[in-house]
């Protein structure tokens, strides 16, 4: 392994600043999610307020980022898939979450190589949570 390849820090939770700095994230995402025209179909999907959505994606990002497992102590795994099968997730939710966060992630300072590492792993799984697009309605007509 190149040695520039290596993280400088044990955890992307590290990496990114702590709790603090996740905290700062999230409401960087929902505000801009509140703000921007762009994001509109994904703002609609969140209902009314915004208020557990932030509490609860600080809670998952910070143990899936590798540092406390805020998340799972009060709810258990994460079962993601699950829990957002109640919502209409397309390409259009799913690129309209990415570059809100993407977004998010630049104002808010996240280091350029952390960034991009996180935009990777936020596609995958935010492309894993789809449940609405070509090949879920082509395999319902069939």
């Amino acid at each position: 392994m190149n040695l520039q390849e290596k993280p400088p820090f044990a955890t992307p939770f590290e990496w990114i600043g702590g709790e603090e700095r996740v905290r700062l994230l999230v409401d960087r995402f929902y505000d801009l999610m509140d703000l921007e025209p762009g994001y509109a179909a994904l703002r609609a999907a969140h209902g009314s307020t915004l208020s557990n959505a932030r509490q609860r994606l600080f809670w998952f990002l910070c143990g899936w980022l590798g540092g406390p497992q805020h998340y799972t102590e009060r709810f258990g795994h994460p079962r993601l898939r699950a829990r957002h099968l109640p919502f209409a997730i397309g390409i259009r939710e799913r690129d309209q979450w990415l570059g809100c966060m993407d977004q998010a992630m630049g104002e808010t300072g996240v280091d350029e190589a952390l960034r991009a590492r996180l935009r990777e792993s936020f596609f995958q799984t935010a492309d894993w949570m789809r449940n609405r697009g070509e090949h879920h309605e082509q395999a319902a007509s069939a």
